[in-house]
């Protein structure tokens, strides 16, 4: 079982950031404000809940995830998790009760509806009407979940591939969907979201959430590393490190002690592929240049009303700085999402300073362990592309140099999200 439940963080509040400040609920108490980071230097049921959980590579197989991914959500017990989730489920309760002016009347499309939670609070809030696309079995679970909430007169269940299938209307409002992944973007299930709007949405549409951002820290992690990955150098007396290399490229998807935490925690994600943001990016990158606070809006967040699909690959820099002498075993990825269309801004995160959520944090250990003393900087650059086999798994590269005072290293790694 999980050797970090132990380490969970705690639910308390998130840091200010510097670049910006958002009030996000606490989903336990809807009245509660609470200052949530957008931090500037700072996937079973990880996707929507219409979305699922990729199988594992087989070695010496051809399957991927893609041949389980639908059948996987069938199952009534991966939405049991994201049920249960209650930073998840309820910070959707809470955006659409609280925001009734968003939904009152209105068309709206639950895209990858699963048990049809999101749809019942939509209908609930006074939409006209919900069309909820769910892919997988659990559709007719849906249809039964609908009837037995006395709401089949608004809630229309549709069974299929937002791809393939059609609407009974041109048009509709609102599109909602809980499409994050693990590292928010396995399973790539955004695509699906964005297809969604670009065929359906009117104009002064909104699609919830409307923001996302994927975030860096690192990490020491010496008892835990030693446990997963050392572990394969003397298997009861035998070499096994031919596995270790293998359990090195899979990023862990755990829960990560805010007390394991080294250095600052960077937003990461690059919105826009133009030609002067990889040329910053490239400049940050090899010349260890911190140019956030002279383009800040180079580092942004994830526009779903505007992104386009290819803005789900990047290459970003980063500039972790160590806050205390110590080692690095790993670095560490999660996810903040926002609602900026609420009366107040609202949303959660699923950092390690943040309440536990389904999709914990991805974690990715390094090769080195890294002796880091306060103040100095580690440097590098991450590369994210959907796999070109099968596009709802992740490949990631990851270059990284410290040139400290006790350590001195540079290597890429190359992980694969499967």
């Amino acid at each position: 079982m999980d050797q970090r439940k132990g380490r969970e963080a705690n639910g308390g509040g998130l840091a200010e950031a510097t670049a910006s400040r958002l009030r996000f609920e606490d989903p336990d108490e809807e009245e509660e404000e609470v200052g949530m980071e957008v931090e500037e230097n700072s996937a079973a049921a990880a996707g929507a809940e219409g979305e699922g959980e990729g199988g594992e590579e087989v070695i010496g197989n051809d399957k991927t995830s893609a041949d389980y991914y639908f059948d996987s959500y069938s199952h009534f017990g991966i939405h049991e998790e994201m049920l249960k989730d209650v930073v998840r489920t309820k910070s959707y309760q809470n955006v659409i009760t609280q925001n009734s002016f968003l939904f009152k009347d209105k068309v709206v499309l639950d895209v990858g509806a699963g048990t049809g939670i999101l749809s019942l609070f939509c209908a609930k809030a006074g939409a006209k009407h919900v069309y909820a696309i769910e892919c997988s079995q659990m559709a007719d679970m849906a249809k039964e979940i609908v009837k037995a909430n006395g709401y089949s007169d608004v809630i229309t269940v549709i069974k299929g591939k937002v791809e393939e299938i059609e609407l009974p209307v041109p048009k509709v409002d609102v599109i909602i969907s809980e499409w994050m992944g693990y590292f928010l973007l396995f399973e790539n299930m955004l695509n699906t979201v964005l297809y969604a709007r670009d065929k359906w949405l009117a104009d002064g549409g909104v699609v919830l959430p409307d923001k996302a951002s994927l975030h860096l820290t690192a990490i020491e992690d010496a008892e835990y590393k030693e446990d997963k990955i050392e572990f394969w150098n003397n298997v009861y007396g035998f070499d096994m490190r031919c596995i270790k290399k293998q359990a090195m490229m899979e990023p862990l998807v755990d829960t990560v002690d805010a007390n394991q935490i080294v250095t600052n925690c960077q937003l990461l994600k690059v919105p826009k592929h133009s030609n002067i943001t990889i040329f910053l990016a490239f400049l940050c990158s090899h010349f260890r240049l911190n140019l956030l606070p002279i383009f800040p809006c180079i580092f942004q967040t994830m526009d779903i009303s505007k992104m386009t699909p290819g803005d789900a690959s990047f290459t970003v820099p980063f500039k972790l700085v160590a806050e205390r002498n110590d080692y690095i075993h790993a670095l560490v990825a999660y996810f903040n999402v926002s609602f900026t269309k609420c009366h107040k801004m609202m949303g959660f995160s699923t950092g390690p300073r943040s309440k536990a959520t389904h999709w914990k944090q991805t974690v990715l250990y390094l090769e080195d362990v890294i002796t880091i003393c306060e103040g100095e900087t580690l440097t590098g650059s991450m590369t994210v592309t959907p796999n070109k086999k099968n596009p709802r798994d992740i490949d990631i590269k990851l270059k990284y140099t410290l040139n400290g005072h006790r350590c001195q290293v540079s290597r890429t790694q190359h992980y694969k999200m499967r």
